[in-house]
């Protein structure tokens, strides 16, 4: 029996503790944010939170995890608050979706590190591949991520989910300058 927390509660696997993460995220604990991709740990669709690093969790096993904190993205945020997630969003990163998950969580795991990363750092550290091609807007993404979490910038809540569209555009802008009033606009 394998235990860990994840998502900040505590788990006990009684699967091989050989199987990977990603399987025991997936069908164990129904957090199915967290991708199957390749299975080789090459795209990084599966990339989760493990101890403050990023990790492939189809190449890791969770016997290896004993006493680890896991983080999937349904732990990062549930309402999509995260600064990374509004971020993503306003920016119009996300296409058809599949990678975010893994792209957002080693992304976290950058931001923890460095409140200020720079292009080159970003770009070392995100390798997860997308078909879609985001990588042009997802650098300054992250970096507005990061300018929002030190406070310099904030980024407005996305709609809610089932959000009626109509109601989504009449909503305040997503960018206010901290100092901005909406009647300075």
């Amino acid at each position: 029996m394998s235990r860990l927390t994840v998502n900040n509660q505590p788990v006990q696997y009684r699967l091989d503790p050989e199987t990977p993460l990603l399987w025991a995220l997936r069908d164990a604990s129904n957090l199915t944010g967290t991708k199957y991709g390749c299975g080789t740990g090459h795209c990084g669709a599966c990339t989760v939170d493990v101890d403050g690093r990023a990790v492939r969790s189809c190449q890791t096993t969770i016997g290896a995890l004993e006493g680890s904190f896991v983080t999937t993205i349904e732990g990062l945020s549930r309402d999509r608050s995260h600064p990374l997630q509004l971020a993503l969003l306003t920016d119009n990163v996300v296409q058809c979706g599949f990678c975010i998950p893994g792209i957002v969580m080693a992304a976290s795991v950058l931001l923890k590190k460095d409140a200020d990363p720079s292009e080159a750092t970003i770009r070392a550290a995100i390798d997860n591949l997308c078909r879609c091609g985001i990588y042009p807007r997802l650098v300054e993404s992250i970096q507005r991520a990061a300018r929002n979490a030190r406070g310099e910038e904030v980024v407005a809540a996305a709609p809610r989910p089932g959000t009626d569209p109509a109601d989504a555009a009449r909503t305040v802008p997503a960018l206010v300058a901290p100092s901005a009033k909406l009647s300075d606009r």
